[in-house]
């Protein structure tokens, strides 16, 4: 079942963002079970939100590839909410 990862992430920036991806954008676009990859400003931070095709594809990307390259202090809040549809063109 398909999943949708919420990432906020307080104190982030548009700069911070835009380095974040120029590290781990490749390998994100090579990623087992990625769907889709957006991401927005919002009130004091960033959002971030996947739709995976399953949570273990998701949470291990985000072990292996994201957390290594966080910068201090920076702790994003993960949810994850299983989709119920998903449609594609």
């Amino acid at each position: 079942m398909a999943i949708l990862m919420t990432s906020d992430v307080s104190g982030q920036t548009a700069e911070g963002y835009d380095g974040m991806l120029t590290k781990v954008g490749p390998a994100l676009r090579l990623a087992k079970g990625l769907i889709l990859h957006t991401a927005h400003p919002v009130d004091g931070g960033w959002r971030i939100m996947e739709i995976w095709e399953t949570r273990e594809d998701a949470t291990r990307f985000f072990a292996t590839a994201i957390a290594p390259h966080l910068p201090k202090g920076l702790h994003p809040k993960l949810s994850f909410t299983p989709l119920h549809d998903m449609l594609q063109p």
